[in-house]
């Protein structure tokens, strides 16, 4: 006999040994919280169950709703860059804080375009990689701290 028969017949057994076990019944006080708790969930309204739950016409709505309101926000943040630079060259802003904002700001994107346009590719590939980097030591730290701070051994219990 292989070792892979061996298993094999020793999974058929176990099998068949937790088959013929009789089912267990729940403990009440655990059964009538399940039961409870079932009976407020199918209690709730559409809009407070999970997305999938929701009528299709709504669904198809909030989709709708939620891609405007990005085109919104992508088209108004167009519509604000342009008008302040178009402000900013006609001269139209006096020197007051808003116009001082405006300037700093337009000065950033310049500095930003420019340090596109000068920058290697390679050392942005490389600031992604080291901040990926950090982000998981910073990620392995968290959890080192948290497994020894706040998980208890289980050796004791």
């Amino acid at each position: 006999m292989t070792t892979n028969q061996a298993d094999d017949e020793l999974e058929r057994l176990f099998d068949r040994t937790l088959r013929e076990l009789p089912l267990r019944r729940a403990p009440p006080a655990f059964e009538s919280r399940v039961l409870g708790e079932l009976e407020r969930r199918a209690a709730l309204p559409w809009w407070r169950r999970d997305f999938a739950h929701w009528p299709l016409l709504a669904r198809m709505a909030f989709l709708v709703i939620c891609g405007g309101l990005v085109a919104l926000a992508v088209l108004g943040g167009t519509g604000a860059v342009a008008g302040v630079r178009s402000l900013h060259w006609s001269g139209a802003l006096s020197l007051s804080s808003a116009h001082q904002a405006l300037a700093l700001a337009a000065s950033l994107g310049n500095l930003a375009e420019w340090l596109w346009h000068i920058v290697p590719p390679i050392w942005l590939y490389e600031g992604i990689a080291v901040g990926a980097v950090l982000y998981a030591v910073l990620f392995g730290l968290g959890a080192a701290v948290y497994r020894t701070l706040y998980l208890q051994p289980l050796n004791g219990r």
